[in-house]
């Protein structure tokens, strides 16, 4: 995915208002992203209502939603961090969305097994979150009170996004969001757009697939794979 030319972007927006830092780093990173060529379809889940609660599997506005998602080279998911998650409408957006048979539990022709972390239902796309915190910048880090990135994003990242087989790009963080002037919202707005110019060959978290040369049939990693490291840190390809 080096040539960002005719590339189509989904880009999944999940912030109650409409005046707000998110909808300026919104608006400077679809920007961007058109300006290099890309299509952008934006769904804003408050401003078309999506109904978040899971009661039953389906519906047309399930099925349009996956319909926006697999035209897609990029996926993006943008939203405030709320007690160290999504606020709850994107959550059930993909609690909804995300269906089995669709995004996961997706058999494979040729062995009958089900395709997954790595090889899922959204195998060929990549996907970004794009995330505001009110946390200072050291306390989302390796030895911060709220953990590392990956480690506070992990089932997002790990369970999500690779679980779905889509390839998984490091969180555009944005952090000490509150009281941000209008010269802040334009520099982080130009950061953002930044990073998204080369979105296209960034290199994605290696995780691991989940293959016999990594996992035992207890879906737990052989005693030579990653010795010494537990947590998301063990899931990680490492060169020899």
């Amino acid at each position: 995915m080096g040539d960002d030319a005719h590339k189509h972007a989904h880009w999944v927006y999940a912030h109650p208002r409409a005046e707000s830092l998110n909808a300026a780093l919104r608006d400077a990173g679809v920007e961007r992203l058109r300006r290099d060529g890309w299509s952008v379809d934006v769904a804003d889940l408050y401003a078309e209502r999506f109904d978040p609660v899971l009661v039953e599997e389906g519906g047309a506005d399930v099925r349009d939603a996956q319909r926006r998602l697999v035209a897609a080279d990029l996926v993006v998911l943008q939203f405030p961090l709320w007690w160290y998650g999504p606020p709850a409408m994107l959550k059930g957006w993909i609690d909804r969305v995300f269906e089995r048979g669709f995004a996961y539990d997706v058999p494979d022709p040729a062995t009958g097994r089900n395709r997954k972390y790595g090889d899922g239902g959204l195998a060929g796309r990549r996907a970004l979150a794009v995330v505001t915190a009110g946390d200072r910048p050291g306390s989302i880090s390796p030895r911060g009170i709220s953990g590392d990135v990956e480690d506070v994003f992990w089932p997002l990242l790990h369970g999500t996004f690779w679980y779905t087989g889509m390839q998984t790009l490091v969180p555009h963080l944005v952090t000490d969001v509150h009281g941000v002037d209008a010269d802040g919202v334009r520099r982080l707005g130009e950061e953002l757009a930044e990073r998204l110019g080369t979105v296209g060959a960034e290199e994605p978290i290696p995780y691991l697939p989940m293959t016999d040369e990594y996992y035992d049939h207890s879906i737990a990693l052989h005693p030579h794979v990653s010795p010494g490291l537990t947590g998301g840190a063990a899931h990680r390809l490492r060169q020899a």
